[in-house]
């Protein structure tokens, strides 16, 4: 990794040049991620940077002065600063004079809160955005700093890294035509990484080379129906990552004699598995590897004012309550606007009881109350994942997700 030099004195107008660095959050820690403001949030900013908010809407304990340190996120900054975290535009539109993309705060920064007038406003410079630009010194100094770790992401990366290669959401055809593993060499049932494997696709569509690059196949297993918990409805089926693999020889045919006749039989492709996170075997699917994409994950209130969803599942084997930094499929996808960021409230599903102290026996059903938070990050057609980001009591399928 190349090193930057900066001059503390000019670090201020680097900010903006900096914004053309960033981790990819499709990828590993070391690739290049883009963290787009949009013009909504922008907007939202210019309109704080002028007025600040009020100071009510501050958290009880946000500090006057807080130094970005390397493992924080803009998230966790956000719940410093703001009863609902979600807002951060607003966070950053108080600063957004020193700070023109709020998707760039790097470790050692200094951040200060501005209370006057009953009104917030952030700033990077003691006494606040309107201070006078000579109200502290500067005195230039040389430090060296690794580009690949100074930009913070808006949330834990390792969290949500997984989730955007591994499982995914088909329909039930495309499951079902996807070209899947018939054998392993030397006769192998279970197959790792370094093994070598042999695959067919559907007769309408053998699996076949194409120019270019080698193509790269995910490995799936398992599809499992993702209902809707209040109509029913099946939104798409959740299938199992397993492993990559690779195509290395595609379909064919080949003659043979038979009992004296030409017979023609089908040669399945050749694929080797170059990836594998349980054994592999024959009945996998195989899935092409999708491209990797920038991806904004940056916390905001979705664009529909009243949404009224549910959670579908949990991740994982026989999981049935959630835990904070986990992932679950949510009832709601790119058909409903959900998008990539969107904020949900959980609440938890009041139970139906029956009241018997008043000598009868009433059936009443207790009120749903607020258990969390939870963020879409990966949205579909007909579901979405979403990451658990903080609760107080445990969140299971079926309850309920509303506007934050």
């Amino acid at each position: 990794m190349k090193k930057l030099r900066i001059d503390e004195g000019l670090r201020p107008t680097l900010l903006a040049a900096l914004a053309m660095v960033a981790m990819v959050g499709t990828a590993t820690t070391a690739a290049a991620q883009n963290y787009p403001i949009t013009p909504q949030q922008r907007a939202t900013a210019q309109q704080t940077a002028q007025a600040g908010i009020p100071v009510g809407e501050l958290t009880p304990n946000a500090p006057d002065e807080y130094t970005v340190k390397p493992r924080d996120t803009l998230w966790a900054i956000s719940r410093l600063y703001l009863r609902s975290p979600w807002r951060w535009p607003e966070l950053w539109g108080m600063n957004i004079s020193d700070i023109s993309n709020p998707h760039r705060i790097y470790p050692g920064q200094v951040l200060y809160l501005d209370k006057t007038g009953g009104r917030a406003r952030l700033s990077t410079r003691r006494g606040g955005a309107g201070a006078p630009e000579g109200t502290i010194k500067l005195s230039p100094r040389t430090r060296y700093e690794s580009l690949g770790d100074m930009a913070l992401p808006t949330l834990n990366p390792s969290l949500i890294e997984p989730f955007l290669t591994e499982p995914i959401v088909v329909d039930e055809q495309t499951l079902l035509t996807a070209p899947r593993i018939v054998a392993g060499n030397d006769s192998r049932v279970l197959l790792a990484r370094g093994d070598r494997a042999y695959a067919r696709g559907d007769k309408n569509s053998p699996l076949v080379e194409a120019p270019g690059p080698i193509k790269t196949f995910r490995v799936f297993r398992d599809a499992t129906p993702l209902k809707d918990p209040g109509t029913g409805e099946i939104l798409g089926y959740e299938a199992q990552y397993v492993g990559k693999a690779t195509l290395q020889r595609g379909e064919s045919t080949a003659e043979d004699e038979v009992d004296g006749k030409q017979v023609v039989n089908v040669v399945p492709a050749t694929i080797d598995i170059v990836a594998a996170r349980e054994e592999i075997r024959a009945g996998d699917r195989l899935l092409p590897e999708p491209p990797r994409q920038l991806l904004s994950y940056a916390p905001h209130a979705p664009a529909d004012p009243v949404v009224d969803g549910r959670i579908v599942s949990v991740y994982g084997s026989a999981v049935e309550f959630a835990a904070q930094n986990q992932v679950v499929a949510i009832n709601k996808g790119t058909r409903d606007g959900i998008e990539n960021g969107d904020v949900l409230a959980i609440l938890k599903n009041g139970e139906t009881i029956v009241d018997k102290t008043g000598g009868g026996k009433d059936t009443l059903k207790l009120p749903n109350e607020r258990i969390g938070l939870l963020m879409v990050f990966r949205p579909f057609e007909k579901v979405s994942y979403a990451l658990v980001l903080e609760i107080s009591d445990a969140p299971r399928p079926g309850d309920r997700l509303v506007n934050p």
